[in-house]
């Protein structure tokens, strides 16, 4: 399945899952912030993954995927590229079923781990902006 394929897109923003936000926070001027609200506002239920391990929008934080509990679906990363490499492979390594990696953030040597690992991957998109192109 090719990278950001128009009809996986779709099928993740309207499929209800539990999404694994890393990178957020209870920072309203942060991307993430207002993304997790839409996400929520599809019906996902979303996960915060930050060191700080904040609640927020109602969901209780956790400081890295690993500690996660239950079943993650996709995991929609808000860290630079730099850093989204390993949380891909804590991704794959956590049995996730895609990887969403954010406007901006772009790393094809991952998304071909995650895409030989059998994890759907879009990159360098945003849900909130996919979702209302859609009219989801």
């Amino acid at each position: 399945m090719p990278i950001n394929d128009s009809a996986t897109v779709e099928r993740l923003l309207r499929e209800p899952a539990t999404w694994a936000v890393v990178g957020l926070s209870t920072n309203a001027a942060r991307a993430a912030f207002g993304v997790a609200l839409r996400l929520q506002a599809l019906g996902m239920a979303i996960v915060p993954v930050h060191p700080r391990a904040e609640t927020v929008h109602g969901a209780p934080g956790y400081p890295t995927l690993a500690q996660v509990p239950g079943e993650i679906d996709v995991v929609d990363v808000f860290v630079n590229s730099a850093r989204a490499g390993a949380i891909v492979d804590d991704a794959i390594a956590r049995g996730a079923r895609a990887v969403w990696l954010q406007l901006g953030v772009v790393d094809h040597a991952a998304a071909a781990r995650a895409q030989e690992a059998g994890l759907a991957v879009v990159m360098d998109r945003c849900p909130a902006i996919e979702s209302a192109r859609l009219g989801i």
